[in-house]
């Protein structure tokens, strides 16, 4: 039976999986780190609501500052809202100079 599956292609030897961290690295976009902290500053802020979905606008950069635009959509009982994070930090450092929280209906 072996033989057979193996003539046929069905049977193929098991190698173990190989993974590099460039291709791990390359996966992961610049902004995650940024995401993870306007999801843990949301919850903070809004410490009884359900964070439903995010969504990374964009980023912009000028004069050494970088700004990360997320949305968050949030849902407290029947009440669901939007609120956009606004993470801004200094580009040459990465160090975190301030986020800004606006609610939104949609």
């Amino acid at each position: 039976m072996k033989k057979v599956l193996m003539s046929l292609g069905l049977l193929l030897p098991l190698a173990p999986a190989t993974f590099h961290e460039s291709s791990i690295e390359a996966e992961t976009p610049a902004y995650a780190k940024w995401s993870q902290i306007a999801i843990k500053e949301t919850k903070a802020r809004y410490p009884n609501v359900n964070i439903v979905d995010y969504f990374h606008i964009g980023s912009t950069s000028e004069d050494g500052v970088t700004k990360e635009q997320f949305k968050l959509w949030l849902k407290d009982g029947k009440r669901e809202f939007g609120v956009f994070v606004t993470i801004t930090y200094w580009s040459d450092t990465g160090t975190l100079k301030d986020i800004e929280f606006r609610e939104t209906d949609r």
